[in-house]
């Protein structure tokens, strides 16, 4: 079995505690010791990596993975390419993921059936690099609902499933199950880019969603959902949803309730859209704040930063991640929710940190019974070693530079740890 000691490091270890200098080992895809004090650990036998002066964290988890989105701008970016160029672009953003970090990713939907699902399963057989991947289906909504394109004044069919009715949601459902979908993903509410079909409505039912549910978990998936309404985001946890996008308007009735699911449900806020978009970051492609008043971003944004805030006092699992792949928000550039959760929620700089990672972990080992996502005995091995304190300065995780080492299930992708090293002398 191989052995690697990660010996000096500055720990954090995402448990809520302060980091500490320290020595980790890892046997085979685990981590077998955490040893508070350097030089603890017999390195006999093992491959040991000098991390004197680096930062060692947990990998970080995508919660809202949009695998098959590169640098969108409107949904004809989802249609043109074809099958096969589009897979391999989406091969080119999970490595993309994993090159900043996120070793983990947790599908919310694709542009095509199964382009998750074969880069997952090429991933997972070693032929290609990326991060572990739970596999998002085609969007499913209603007539009339968000992402529903195929109106006659409109024939180009959009990157979703069209139902009316439980029945037909029991047969979209199964589709997504048949062809390898891990996540099957439901389009509850009105969305501020869909004007007939504004953020507070709900098109689709409760029996919609609930015959989602039962369907998805009798074949062992999970459903995701977007919400950004009171009634659909209290559908959503009374049908059980397992993650929740959004989630902009709430009443006390709406936060009881998830705070009575806050141990099964995950929640990602999504917050980074709506952000770029206010403070004109995405102007040059001619989404502006004037434009973002008119669709009433502004007041989503204020009522995202009141629901979650309350949320985070709640206990709810927050994980980060906010529709990246579009061309204003690129996949890469995902860690920036970190700030974002400061900014907006009231998170400290630790508490958001374990968004990315222990709440992200919980999230990919659902279904698995395995532990990820903090740096500790038996926990499957995802780890970064930080050229720099995200501690202090989160933006030493956009900077792909900075990551000295990514570790994934045990295995390093990347060691540049000896140049860190060359620089820092230097």
């Amino acid at each position: 079995m191989n052995k690697t000691i990660i010996a000096g490091a500055k720990i954090w270890d995402a448990s809520g505690a302060v980091p500490f200098d320290g020595d980790v080992l890892i046997e085979g895809n685990r981590v077998k010791t955490v040893a508070r004090g350097r030089g603890q650990l017999p390195q006999a036998g093992c491959q040991v990596i000098d991390a004197k002066g680096l930062f060692l964290m947990p990998g970080m988890t995508e919660g809202h993975a949009h695998l098959s989105f590169e640098a969108v701008t409107a949904t004809e970016d989802l249609i043109t390419p074809s099958p096969e160029a589009h897979t391999l672009l989406t091969a080119r953003v999970a490595k993309v993921l994993l090159d900043h970090g996120f070793t983990s990713a947790w599908g919310a939907s694709e542009a095509k059936l199964r382009l998750g699902v074969a880069v997952r399963d090429a991933v997972n057989a070693g032929q290609l690099p990326g991060p572990r991947i739970r596999a998002g289906s085609l969007e499913i909504s209603v007539t009339g609902g968000m992402g529903d394109e195929s109106r006659e004044h409109n024939p180009r069919k959009g990157p979703s499933i069209i139902v009316d009715g439980p029945e037909e949601m029991r047969k979209a459902v199964r589709l997504s199950c048949r062809e390898g979908c891990d996540n099957i993903k439901l389009d509850v509410s009105g969305d501020p880019f869909y004007p007939n079909t504004p953020a507070h409505t709900t098109p689709m039912s409760f029996e919609e969603i609930k015959m989602a549910v039962d369907v998805a978990h009798a074949y062992g998936r999970r459903v995701n959902a977007h919400t950004r309404s009171i009634k659909g985001s209290k559908d959503c946890l009374k049908a059980g949803v397992d993650m929740i996008y959004h989630v902009e308007y709430s009443d006390t009735e709406l936060l009881d309730l998830f705070e009575a699911n806050k141990d099964r449900v995950f929640v990602a806020p999504t917050v980074s859209l709506f952000h770029t978009i206010q403070n004109n970051e995405a102007a040059g492609i001619g989404l502006t704040s004037e434009i973002g008043g008119y669709m009433g971003i502004p007041g989503l944004l204020e009522a995202s930063a009141k629901t979650h805030t309350e949320l985070r006092k709640r206990g709810i699992r927050h994980l980060i991640g906010g529709d990246y792949g579009f061309k204003w928000s690129p996949n890469g550039t995902n860690a920036r929710d970190l700030d974002f959760f400061v900014k907006y929620y009231g998170y400290t700089r630790s508490e958001a940190l374990r968004c990315a990672t222990a709440n992200g972990g919980a999230a990919m080992m659902i279904d698995s019974g395995e532990q990820m996502g903090e740096i500790r005995e038996g926990h499957l091995a995802d780890l970064l070693l930080v050229d720099g304190d995200p501690l202090t300065d989160f933006s030493v995780l956009l900077d792909a530079g900075r990551l000295a080492l990514i570790m994934k299930n045990g295995e390093i992708y990347k060691n540049s740890v000896s140049a860190v090293e060359r620089r820092v002398a230097a």
